[in-house]
């Protein structure tokens, strides 16, 4: 194929960026049409399945990005000391509530919870899983939450539709 010395470029800019970048953007960059770029993400891919490869190419956020393949994350431990960013249960819990009632408001959430979420929801907009996304038109014209890209590789999510729905986590 042609296009095929463009493999590298795709290469360089999803190691380079470290976040997902979507073919469009890719294909703007390196002047190809986006078509293409797929294919040779495709190919990237499969050439990075190999055994004696320690990356991979992974869709997640609506992009591409380039990740380590998960069973060398052993190795990457030992190389770094991982800042461990777990979440409470209640940060859990009122994030859940954003991820599948968004927009929601902090009374909402509230509401549903049944406790106060201001430390919470502070947290959360602190480690960029949630962001606000609007006013509601009612009295006082409260924020509107939702989740963010960061929140979707936290989860490995590469859309809000690849969560499960809700029927299936209460059956």
């Amino acid at each position: 194929m042609f296009y095929s010395k463009f493999k590298a470029h795709i290469e360089a800019l999803l190691f380079a960026n470290g976040n997902p970048i979507s073919a469009r953007k890719i294909a703007q960059i390196i002047e190809v049409p986006s078509e293409h770029v797929e294919l040779l993400i495709g190919q990237l891919i499969l050439e990075m399945a190999n055994d004696i490869r320690g990356l991979t190419i992974v869709k997640v956020a609506a992009g591409y990005q380039l990740c380590t393949k998960p069973e060398l994350s052993i190795v990457i431990k030992k190389l770094v000391q991982v800042q461990d960013f777990k979440l409470s249960s209640a940060a859990m819990e009122t994030l859940s509530i954003v991820a599948f009632k968004q927009p929601i408001t902090k009374q909402e959430i509230e509401n549903i919870r049944g406790v106060k979420v201001d430390k919470v929801l502070t947290k959360l907009l602190e480690r960029q899983m949630i962001k606000e996304i609007g006013r509601k038109e009612a009295i006082g014209r409260p924020i509107l939450y939702g989740t963010t890209d960061e929140f979707l590789k936290s989860f490995g999510l590469n859309r809000l539709q690849d969560l499960p729905s809700l029927t299936e986590l209460l059956s």
